[in-house]
């Protein structure tokens, strides 16, 4: 099997499994229970903050655990938003995951934001001069994604935070696909909110982060004991926090090397995809996109049938976001991005790892011909 679908999820690293395993069996306490074992505990969460904090390049104070990227979405945009609210206007774009735009419409819906959305070009990318143009003196937040999760498309944050800076409003990027792949250290991105997933870089899933910066002031989505600094109740993960702060460091410890060997293998993969399928059409941007990703649409045919073909060629790959597997309407992304609807459930979705080869890209993509040729004869028959 070549698995092309790390965008989705990624298999534990064996070094988080043996931290797993350590904190599991030995520091497995409360770290809010004032014995030794909780102390141990305490100790364990705090390393665990410190090494994202090293990463982000924060405070430890402003990192926040959460159960993953879905939650902390969810507590940036209706925490700030409702933490200490200037006016009633968010800004995003259309091309945001399910767990951005869905806070957003609740914010609408039950508490009368108005929402504003940006237009990306038909590769997936804001120009920041649209932000400058439609930011108002009661906007409240902004959010734009850092790296697109179907099309792969990385957004210009650092141009993006200078502008809403200006505006003195705070900005929000899920960050969730970039990490691992893209320079997260939020000061030079400028950002005031970030949001990232374990699961997306070799941890198990069930742990995230929130970065806040930490003059912002946040509503709770979550209320209870008040862990977290007030902001995120429920009793730590600490096995998981330690995780996905393993997987973190190490990623970006090996991002020098693995991002441009990587983006190379793309790079190959893509070519040989577009010159051997006819018709086939590359999505999102053709440079300034993740490493790992290449995102197609296959016109005439079924993207469910080509990933069938595929996998019973060995190869796993995805038509789009994981979160929206199990939904008949045509990716959101792509439609924002002007690819009919028809055309949109043709698209077929690989995310490369650290991990892949050479051999497995050029397998993949010999699969792929054959694959998408496969299905066209059989609808034609």
């Amino acid at each position: 099997m070549i698995y092309l679908d790390n965008a989705a999820t990624t298999p534990v690293r064996r070094e988080v499994l043996e931290v797993l395993w350590q904190q599991l069996a030995g520091r497995f306490g409360n770290p809010s229970s004032h014995h030794r074992v909780g102390e141990a505990a305490a100790a364990a969460l705090a390393e665990a903050r410190a090494m994202v904090a090293g990463v982000l390049g924060c405070r430890s104070a402003d990192v926040v655990f959460t159960t993953g990227g879905t939650e902390s979405d969810n507590l940036a945009i209706k925490g700030i938003a409702l933490g200490a609210p200037r006016g009633r206007h968010l800004i995003t774009t259309p091309i945001e995951h399910e767990a951005v735009l869905e806070s957003c419409d609740y914010l609408r819906r039950l508490h009368g934001f108005e929402v504003t959305l940006l237009d990306p070009d038909a590769s997936g990318r804001v120009d920041p001069e649209q932000l400058r143009a439609v930011i108002r003196p009661d906007t409240t937040l902004v959010s734009v994604q850092y790296a697109n999760n179907e099309v792969g498309t990385v957004q210009r944050i650092a141009e993006l935070s200078a502008i809403a800076q200006g505006a003195r409003v705070p900005l929000h990027t899920d960050a969730v696909q970039a990490a691992g792949w893209l320079s997260v250290d939020v000061g030079a991105l400028g950002v005031d909110a970030l949001s990232l997933s374990g699961h997306k870089l070799g941890a198990p899933p069930g742990i995230g982060v929130l970065f806040l910066r930490g003059r912002i002031a946040v509503e709770p989505v979550l209320h209870g004991g008040g862990q977290e600094r007030g902001r995120r109740s429920g009793t730590e993960n600490v096995p998981g926090a330690l995780a996905l702060a393993t997987a973190l460091r190490l990623a970006e410890a090996e991002r020098a090397e693995a991002a441009p060997r990587i983006t190379a293998l793309r790079d190959a993969f893509i070519t040989t995809v577009l010159s051997g399928t006819p018709s086939a059409r590359l999505t999102g941007h053709p440079t300034e996109r993740l490493p790992g990703t290449a995102s197609f649409v296959f016109p005439g045919t079924s993207g469910e049938a080509v990933l069938l073909e595929l996998e019973q060629r060995g190869i796993v790959c995805s038509s789009g976001s994981a979160c929206a597997a199990d939904s008949d309407e045509p990716s959101h992304v792509l439609t924002a991005l002007g690819i009919p609807a028809e055309v949109a459930q043709t698209a077929v979705r690989f995310t490369l790892a650290s991990t892949t080869t050479a051999a497995d890209a050029s397998e993949a993509a010999a699969s792929v011909q054959a694959a998408v040729g496969t299905v066209r004869s059989l609808d034609r028959g």
